[in-house]
């Protein structure tokens, strides 16, 4: 993919046998963003969920001392208008209104709301759109849905999107690292959807890089929302937890005290294994392990590989054809009686707890068969969507770095609730939907060929080997953030 900026300096970049545009991001750039928004005096951001108080947040600070004026947007009552006004978003000076007034009189406006309400209000909040203001997404669930019910976005508005590759308190916490740290920050990818006036692509760049975006990198809005949707309920969080659980329960069966359980799956996951990966790339775990090991890792990863493909190609045809989307609209229906419950009640995660109090634990080893599980099924997503056609960037964003670099840091501070339930409702339904689908496999297909000793097949790891993922990922860590995540929040 390639594009051009009248503003920002672009790069390019060689991704196996690709070549992708990006732009590298940096408070050096913040000066930049008021020629890049030219046409804009006033965003605002509606929505105070996951992603709504980071991007509100960064985006002012980013715009002081310019003439752009961030203001949020919410539902008339909302309990969220309090958590906004802690922050300094008030009624008073015009940074905090109802969000369709506030849509209005933006000339460009960041839609964050919850999948849900844009399922049940999208035409009003369209109506509230002046002819050539900028409507902003930050993940394309609602051109799922418009796709799936045979409508569009209005014509004469730009259509945009922003989409950081973590969850919200992500993008907040290494924004403001980067107060210390120049460059850190969460990657983004972004898209065009509909260019109006010749501006869209600016627009969306200036929102990246005020953001605290490292690198931005180009997709489509279709093939961000597939992605995404699929990838939240695979490796990202469904898959992980279920892994985790299932592992677990494997290492309990097996006589091991629960509390090295589970070191050896979920901590040994969350600490050496996304570590290493994020350091050095996925052969370097295997590489890190004794020659005894190696013969575990590959057993676990040859047995595991084609279960968790099956899942994760049910998954993604669900995304594709719109049942996920509609499955979403329907949950959040039934949430008045039914609403989303705990996910960290169990052994396991009582037992973490316990671990992680421990401030005189061990550290987690770098465990062969943890690994060659866990990456069987991050390397089964990498090839699925390789195979449907998403670029490399985007495969590795989505399948690899959020994982290790965003997402688990919070699974390790705090547990899998900490890590799921800072996410959209969205993504919070897809994990609970499909980690219970990844852990029931596992046990009974690939836990199973293990133990009676019948996984003869070795094509997955030979695969493995082979794949160009390990190139891509070299260049993508030249461009991961020059710091990692401090998952505990900043004082002050």
């Amino acid at each position: 993919m390639a594009f051009t900026s009248n503003v920002f300096e672009t790069r390019t970049i060689t991704l196996a046998d690709h070549e992708e545009t990006i732009v590298a991001g940096g408070r050096h750039l913040f000066p930049l963003l008021p020629r890049a928004f030219e046409g804009i005096s006033r965003i605002g951001v509606i929505g105070w969920s996951s992603q709504g108080p980071a991007q509100a947040r960064n985006l002012r600070e980013s715009l002081e001392g310019s003439d752009i004026r961030v203001t949020v947007g919410l539902r008339e009552g909302s309990a969220s208008m309090k958590e906004a006004e802690a922050v300094g978003f008030t009624k008073s000076d015009g940074t905090l209104g109802e969000m369709y007034s506030v849509i209005h009189e933006s000339d460009m406006s960041l839609l964050l709301i919850s999948d849900a309400a844009f399922a049940e209000n999208y035409r009003r909040i369209f109506d509230a759109f002046r002819p050539g203001a900028t409507l902003g997404l930050s993940h394309g669930f609602l051109l799922s849905h418009l796709q799936a019910i045979g409508e569009d976005f209005p014509k004469n508005i730009n259509v945009i999107a922003v989409c950081p590759k973590g969850m919200g308190p992500s993008v907040r916490r290494l924004y403001e690292q980067g107060r210390e740290v120049n460059g850190a920050g969460i990657n983004c990818s972004f898209a065009v959807h509909r260019d109006i006036d010749g501006r869209a692509t600016d627009y969306a760049l200036a929102w990246a890089v005020g953001l605290g975006s490292p690198y931005t990198f180009e997709t489509t809005l279709e093939s961000e929302y597939k992605s995404d949707i699929f990838g939240e309920r695979g490796i990202l969080l469904g898959a992980v937890h279920g892994i985790a659980e299932s592992l677990y329960t494997r290492f309990v069966d097996k006589g091991e005290p629960k509390d090295e359980a589970f070191i050896n799956s979920a901590e040994s996951i969350t600490g050496p294994i996304s570590k290493t990966i994020s350091r050095s790339g996925l052969k370097a775990v295997y590489e890190e392990l004794e020659e005894n090991e190696r013969a575990a890792f590959r057993r676990a990863y040859n047995a595991a590989y084609h279960p968790c493909r099956e899942i994760l190609e049910e998954i993604y045809d669900d995304v594709a054809s719109g049942n996920e989307v509609r499955s979403v609209i329907q949950a959040t229906r039934r949430h008045g009686r039914y609403p989303l419950g705990r996910i960290d009640g169990t052994d396991m995660w009582q037992v973490g707890e316990k671990v992680r109090a421990d401030s005189a634990r061990n550290y987690a080893p770098l465990h062969a068969e943890t690994a060659g599980v866990y990456l069987a099924c991050m390397m089964a997503q990498v090839d699925l969507l390789s195979d449907r056609g998403h670029p490399y960037s985007e495969i590795a964003n989505e399948s690899i770095i959020e994982a290790v670099d965003s997402l688990n840091p919070y699974m390790d501070y705090k547990g899998v609730s900490h890590m799921v339930d800072n996410c959209s409702t969205t993504a919070r339904l897809g994990a609970r939907k499909w980690a219970s689908r990844f852990d029931y496999i596992l046990k009974q297909l690939a836990y199973t060929a293990i133990d009676e000793d019948r996984v003869s097949d070795e094509t997955p790891f030979d695969a493995f080997e082979t794949s160009r993922i390990h190139e891509v990922l070299a260049v993508c860590a030249e461009l991961r953030p020059s710091v990692d995540i401090s998952v505990v929040p900043a004082r002050g």
